[in-house]
Formats: C-alpha cells, structure tokens, sequence
C-alpha cells in the first residue's frame, strides 16, 4: 500500500509542476492562476491524505517470535493494531490454532519459528475477515494462557501472546471439547452445507461449457515450498489465471476459479463449489515436492478406489492432508465428502476424467517435460464429485531446481496453459460427436 501511496504522490507532484508551467505561460492572469493552483493543490493533497486512515487502518503481524521457558513455550505476535482472536486445540494430528481479525503478514516472516512444544508453524487467510494461525506441536498441549499487552514504552505494536504447556491426552481432550473463544475474531459464520443433488445434463448442446479450475492450497495452507522459498499456493494461482485467460481466449468457454485470492477452501467446499456451479469439467492445479532433487515432469491424476502405484497414493495421501494443515477439526466433517460412495454415476463420470487426462497428458508432452507412467490415480478427495469429471494437475516439482525455475516463468506458463486448453477443446469436440443424433 505504501508503494501506491509513493506513486501516488509522484504523480500528484507532476501534477503541480505542470500546472505551475501552465499558469506561467504569456498571457496567464497571476491572482486567478495562484487561486487555481492552490485549489488544484489543496484537492490532490487532500486527496492523498484520505487515504492515510485507510492504509494505517490495516492490521499487520510484524513479527512472530517463539520463547521456551520452563514447563511452557510461548508465542508472541507484534501487531500493529489491536485484532479479537480465539485460541483452541485441535486431535488427529495436536495442533494450536489461533485465529484472529483479517490481518497482513510482513513480508520478513517467510520462515516460521518453531521451537520447543511448537515443531512448525503456518500462517494465512483462512476466510474473509479472519486470518489463521496453526502450529503443529509435539504431542498433547493445552494452551495455559492467552492474552493481549498493550503498546507500552518505544513498543507501538500490541503483542498476542500464547503460553501452551504439555500435558497429558485426557486433559487434551478436556481442553479440546471447552476451547478457549472467549475473544471471537470477526469472520463469517460457517455456513452449513446443503447436499447438491445429482444434476441432469444440461439440453442444450450450442451452450458454453463450464470449465472451474481449482488452485490448490491457498491461505494457511502454503502447499510444498522449493528450496528457494517459492510456495506452490502462489504458483498454482499464478497457473490458474494463465489457464482461464487461455480458455476464455477461445470463445468457446465460461470459466470460474474456486479461488483468485491467497486464501484458504476445505476440500469440500471446492467440490461444492464446481458442482452448485453445475461445471461441466474440473481441473485441480497442484505442484509436488519431494525428497528426490532430480525428479521431475509433470503427471495428472484421476480418481480410483486403488492407487495406480505407491507414489500415486502417497501423493493423494498429502493433497487429501489439506484440511489438518490449515487446522480444521475433521471431527466437525460431514458425510457429503469424507464417506461419497463410488456408484454408477460416479463411475461414469471416472470414465470421462480418464479419456480427457489422456488428452492432456498427449498435449502437455508437446510442450513439457512429462513423469514416467504420467496418468495416474489415486482416492484424491478433491476429485470426488460424482457427476463432474475432474483431474488434477501436478504441474512439476518445486524440489527440482529446473521445474521450479520453468513454473516460476510467465511464459513457460503460457505455453503449458495453452496445451491444457488444446486438450479441453479436443475433449468437448469429442463429447460433441458423441451426442449428435
């Protein structure tokens, strides 16, 4: 904000100048000139410093540090301005989740602190109006204090501060069930899902087709992240509107992403999200990190009751891990995702998601390096619904320095993106024959 602030003001100084050469011209009456120019100046000015409260008004999480003291670890945010949080437990893994008002983070905390009961730490939007900190800890805690101190001395940052202490697992579940919201952060209330029901094909053959694409991860939940730094949240989004400009480049299609900003969707909220959309087709866009450095390529994935090789389901195994990273209590899961039962229709519908994955993989083999064995399948949970075809994605892997830096390329993006919409036209041209009667 600051950066459009400067430019702001550089303009507003150009501005001036020019109307000072104006007004100096032969000709130009001196007391009517110096009245415009201080109007002129004085509404720019005034301009400029409205926006002053707006831009102090945003809170920032300036700092994050992690103490260890004896019998309990205690973490620290400094923060601009004062923000409402609420602090809870979490089972299946123990995890602190704190959340508070929709904040910024300073672009100086890329890496988390850890130490002590906290073995990692994430941070993002989880939802519009309230920003998410988890740390995943070792073992049961429960969190023994919460509180805020107030600006004090040289300091004009409120500091949060979370004490937690270890402890054993029936206190943790005592904890659990009675967890701390005593300070609510402002965000929108939960909205209970409504099962869509299975939807009849639309009649109309000359209709566009709904493509929704899906950038994985977002907010909190940062995905892989290369030996650079560079998460795979901001890759894939980048990717995704590569992708939609690319379809909606043809003409021929409607496209909707499930998110276009850093922030964080439950793996069933995507789902609901394509099929109330009553898409035509799903693509999830992922990017992988390994162990292995030299692995490299990209593979897509459709949806099977048995994974195609161990890699494939360790892979699904990961991706399905999204709602424990961003801190949502799997216990508050319902039915409509966790337990969808692979009937006919679903099958149908696997049919469809394997005949486009192989135009896919046929097209991005023009223009990118390909996984051996690159059409794969697994349970991936995001690939559930059961009357939309889906695949997902796995752009490259940020472990390997050459497929970081080709997805870190606008142009390398373009070219990838433009092969993925070949391989959707070919599929709706396909889809097209069939249905002539």
């Amino acid at each position: 904000m600051f950066r459009v602030l400067n430019r702001y003001m550089c303009k507003v100084t150009r501005i001036i100048a020019f109307v000072r050469c104006l007004l100096a011209a032969p000709g130009a009456v001196p007391v009517r000139g110096r009245l415009l120019q201080i109007a002129v100046s004085l509404v720019i000015v005034g301009g400029v410093l409205s926006w002053a409260p707006v831009i102090a008004a945003s809170p920032q999480v300036t700092d994050i540090r992690v103490g260890v003291y004896p019998g309990k670890t205690r973490v620290v945010f400094d923060i601009n301005h004062l923000v409402t949080f609420k602090s809870f437990v979490l089972p299946r893994p123990y995890r602190v989740v704190i959340d508070m008002t929709e904040v910024t983070w300073s672009p100086k905390l890329r890496n988390s602190p850890t130490g002590g009961l906290v073995k990692a730490m994430r941070f993002g939007l989880f939802r519009p109006g309230a920003s998410r900190v988890v740390l995943d800890s070792e073992g049961p805690v429960k969190i023994s204090k919460a509180f805020v101190i107030p600006p004090s001395g040289q300091s004009r940052s409120h500091r949060l501060v979370v004490d937690i202490v270890k402890t054993n697992r029936q206190a943790f579940l005592m904890s659990y069930r009675r967890p701390n919201r005593k300070s609510v952060a402002t965000s929108a209330p939960r909205q209970s899902l409504v099962p869509v029901p299975l939807r009849v094909k639309s009649a109309r053959p000359d209709a566009k087709r709904l493509v929704v694409i899906d950038p994985g991860h977002g907010g909190v939940d940062p995905g892989a992240i290369s030996r650079s730094g560079v998460w795979e949240k901001h890759i894939v989004l980048a990717f995704s509107r590569e992708l939609r400009r690319a379809l909606l480049a043809t003409g021929k299609f409607r496209v909707r992403l499930t998110r276009n900003r850093d922030v964080f969707l439950r793996l069933r909220d995507r789902i609901a999200f394509a099929r109330r959309a009553e898409a035509d087709l799903f693509i999830s866009v992922h990017a992988d990190s390994i162990g292995n450095s030299k692995v490299r390529g990209t593979s897509v994935y459709t949806l099977s009751e048995r994974a195609s090789d161990k890699e494939a389901g360790a892979l699904a195994r990961k991706e399905n891990k999204s709602d424990v990273i961003a801190g949502v209590d799997l216990d508050d899961q319902s039915n409509d995702v966790i337990n969808i039962l692979i009937d006919l229709a679903q099958r149908e519908t696997m049919n469809e998601s394997a005949i486009f994955a192989r135009k896919l993989v046929d097209e991005l083999g023009k223009t990118r390096k390909l996984l051996r064995n690159t059409h794969r399948f697994a349970g991936f949970a995001v690939l559930k619904a059961p009357d939309i075809p889906s695949v997902l994605v796995e752009l490259g892997y940020l472990s390997n320095p050459t497929d970081e830096l080709l997805l870190r390329n606008p142009r390398q993006r373009k070219r990838m993106a433009a092969a993925m919409s070949t391989a959707v036209e070919q599929y709706f041209k396909r889809q097209q024959v069939l249905n002539k009667p």
